[in-house]
């Protein structure tokens, strides 16, 4: 039988996860994790379309996380993540990557690049905020 793991959230010292700025090219999935996000998770979500969106709006939103898809046409998630990084409120937010890309040497090449997660695709909408919960509270203390 599976076992679930449990994060004591009140032992770490990450403030409470409610912010998230989503960037997602396809509007079928972009819709699908903004409902699972806000329904199921009870998150405040900005959904953005591309790169160039998510750093023309991102500061003002002010998010606690950053969830980038890493497939996008014109602005993928790395480069967006690179661009993200120099605007000031955004530096140093933490992000997760979302990639259909889930093999060893890709989840590798994405945490080095700054991930603190990496959520494969396809996703489970039903386990997807837990997902999103542990890996933000398993980030070491700042």
């Amino acid at each position: 039988m599976p076992q679930t793991v449990h994060i004591n959230h009140a032992q770490n010292r990450a403030p409470a996860l409610q912010r998230l700025l989503y960037v997602e090219d396809e509007p079928g999935i972009q819709e699908i994790i903004k409902l699972t996000l806000e329904e199921l998770g009870q998150f405040t979500v900005l959904g953005c379309s591309s790169g160039s969106e998510a750093i023309a709006t991102g500061a003002a939103f002010r998010p606690d996380l950053i969830l980038l898809d890493v497939m996008m046409p014109g602005m993928d998630g790395p480069t967006t993540l690179k661009a993200l990084r120099q605007i000031p409120g955004l530096a140093s937010i933490p992000v997760m990557f979302m990639t259909a890309k889930n093999n060893a040497r890709e989840i590798a090449n994405l945490k080095a690049q700054g991930a603190v997660a990496v959520i494969a695709k396809p996703f489970d909408p039903l386990t997807l905020c837990d997902e999103i919960r542990n890996a933000w509270y398993s980030q070491p203390a700042k």
